[in-house]
């Protein structure tokens, strides 16, 4: 069976304001095809849309166990993965985790494919990662964005126990 060719999946997330207006852009390459998605959310935060964009970028890949390279400037998603976080997340039940939503969703599509994770300074001038830097805040700035909904409700989740606590 022949190998199929590298995908590589470049990724952003941007906030105006944490939270405030957000975005997410992606560059998708292989075989010397290029794809880029980009999307924003009314209230997000800045970590919300690094991992959104990464399962958007998974999610546009069609293969079945396809090699992909994640290059992404956000600590959190990277360090989730390549220090074992997401393991014991999920392990405990994803319990005190932020954006639980988000990382149940990316699951199944990690584990689809055959992934690397690598980190890279963000606005150090890598072509990729500014591009998606671009299209993320391109995105936030658009008029009539949708409500992230997955944000919405892990704030009112928080809040309402924030008050059974203090009470």
């Amino acid at each position: 069976m022949e190998e199929r060719p590298v995908i590589y999946l470049y990724t952003d997330g941007a906030a105006s304001g944490n939270p405030g207006p957000a975005g997410f852009g992606v560059v998708l390459k292989c075989a010397g095809r290029e794809k880029e998605i980009s999307g924003g959310f009314a209230l997000s935060t800045n970590n919300r849309m690094e991992l959104l964009a990464v399962i958007v970028g998974l999610e546009a890949i069609k293969w079945e166990n396809a090699r992909v390279e994640v290059y992404s400037d956000s600590s959190y998603v990277v360090k989730a993965i390549n220090e074992g976080w997401l393991g014991k997340w999920q392990a405990k039940g994803w319990a005190k985790v932020k954006n639980p939503d988000l990382w149940q969703r990316f699951l199944p599509l990690y584990n689809k494919h055959r992934v690397q994770f690598h980190w890279l300074k963000g606005h150090a001038g890598h072509p990729e990662n500014e591009r998606c830097d671009q299209l993320a805040t391109a995105a936030y700035r658009q008029a009539g964005l949708p409500q992230d909904t997955g944000y919405i409700k892990t704030k009112e989740i928080c809040q309402k126990t924030t008050e059974y606590l203090w009470e």
